[in-house]
């Protein structure tokens, strides 16, 4: 491959990967707000029953803890109903600066990949796409797999991974917020990001191959 063709396969590469850090991104913020999928397991998990809470004092505290969690959210969190130890309240924080993290490199990402789309347009070289929906679709079957292998030490592996102490494992006793947070449910969000991670690979693949046969229609 001469210099000027690898220049331009690594600009590709690096395109596609901002597309990736952007689906990825968009997933997990997606999944962060979309607060029905906890409505619906709170009756389907039984949240009520096995927490103690009724069903709308459950939803008023959720509600403030998903608010707590966006880029525009208060800094402080206080739950309406439910007591907060120190520590869960460091917990907190700390979960709070990697969503924070995460919908700021939503924003960044799509201001790049939009410019990218915009200045590849020009050029008609669609690789990145293809790129994209072949690193995209890798990380959510090794995590897939991984998952289905063992939740419980996956969900286990991921605090130690972004948290450097022990103040994820909550006593209900100091923290009841953790009797309305099953770990099925973090379960289900993992479901739901890497479904919408490989529907963001599909769709990818999808429009690359409809610019190709474009292309190659219009040079016909």
């Amino acid at each position: 491959m001469n210099p000027k063709k690898a220049s331009q396969t690594g600009i590709q590469i690096v395109l596609g990967l901002i597309l990736v850090f952007f689906i990825i991104s968009s997933a997990v913020v997606f999944t962060l707000n979309f607060r029905p999928l906890y409505y619906f397991d709170i009756d389907h998990l039984n949240i009520s029953q096995t927490s103690g809470y009724a069903e709308s004092e459950i939803r008023a505290n959720y509600d403030v803890l998903i608010d707590y969690n966006s880029i525009f959210g208060p800094n402080t969190l206080e739950f309406p109903t439910l007591a907060m130890s120190e520590s869960g309240r460091i917990h907190f924080e700390e979960v709070k600066v990697i969503f924070v993290a995460i919908q700021i490199t939503l924003l960044i990402t799509f201001i790049l990949g939009l410019t990218a789309i915009l200045w590849q347009r020009r050029k008609k070289d669609w690789r990145f796409l293809k790129y994209a929906s072949i690193l995209t679709i890798a990380i959510p079957l090794i995590l897939g797999f991984l998952i289905s292998l063992n939740w419980d030490q996956a969900f286990i592996t991921f605090h130690h991974i972004f948290f450097n102490n022990d103040y994820w494992i909550f006593s209900a006793d100091t923290d009841p917020v953790i009797t309305i947070l099953p770990d099925t449910f973090f379960l289900h969000c993992a479901i739901m990001i890497l479904g919408l991670v490989i529907a963001g690979s599909v769709v990818c693949f999808i429009i690359y191959r409809w610019l190709k046969s474009r292309q190659k229609s219009r040079r016909n």
